[in-house]
């Protein structure tokens, strides 16, 4: 019988030693990510945003071409390809279903592209990170070297992204979403020089890393809160 109460004991106090530090884990997350939303112009500021365009300069297939983004709240998105000043492709999302546009022609979207839209708030993802209805956080890693901070951001649907905060700035670094967990397999993009647009900090290069060759943008127009309507996304 004691042996049983002293396993039931230590039992107990591992269960309790885990669960606070999962606790403390998720208050480190927190405060990690709302540092960055001070740093990139603060809450009341990413709050009020209820729309944003970016254009973004880039190479594909050995041309020069604008990739074109459209948000509105809570869940509205488009996305374009610009080369020589004509949209040769466009999906977007209505905030229920996603289209495309190819070659003139509207086409129903495969909805996996699209599952993660439906649950959406915020534009700034930040915003939905320290929203528990959409997203559970914990800080899994201070790398020995102190350059970044490491957050696990689990959203509703299952999706797992790994953040990486810069332990100075608080601005994001880099974003490793897992695409495939049996295979361990990663979408990686790496994000710097964040430049000020108004008053929203905003990363200006983005590089997606692949194994068949890294792509770069670099943001050349953003603004927000003006020139977005609803028929933007119909």
């Amino acid at each position: 019988m004691k042996l049983l109460n002293t396993v039931l004991a230590v039992t107990m106090i591992t269960a309790s030693h885990q669960l606070f530090s999962q606790t403390t884990n998720e208050k480190k997350a927190r405060e990690i990510i709302e540092k960055a939303i001070q740093a990139e112009g603060g809450k009341k500021l990413l709050s009020s945003i209820k729309t944003l365009y970016s254009k973004s300069e880039t190479v594909m297939d050995g041309r020069k071409v604008n990739w074109i983004t459209k948000e509105m709240v809570p869940n509205k998105g488009s996305f374009e390809i610009e080369y020589q000043g004509r949209i040769v492709y466009r999906s977007w999302f209505d905030g229920k279903t996603g289209y495309e546009l190819v070659n003139g022609e509207r086409k129903l979207a495969d909805p996996d592209e699209f599952k993660d839209k439906a649950d959406r708030k915020y534009i700034i993802n930040e915003l939905a990170y320290i929203d528990p209805k959409l997203y559970k956080i914990e800080l899994i890693d201070e790398n020995p070297d102190k350059i970044y901070y490491k957050i696990k951001a689990t959203y509703v649907t299952g999706k797992v992204t790994y953040l990486y905060y810069d332990v100075k700035s608080f601005f994001l670094s880099k974003e490793e979403t897992v695409e495939n967990g049996e295979k361990n397999t990663f979408s990686t993009v790496l994000q710097s020089d964040y430049k000020k647009f108004g008053d929203l900090w905003y990363a200006t290069q983005s590089t997606f890393v692949s194994e068949s060759g890294n792509q770069e943008a670099n943001l050349v127009e953003l603004y927000y809160n003006k020139g977005i309507e609803e028929n933007d996304f119909k």
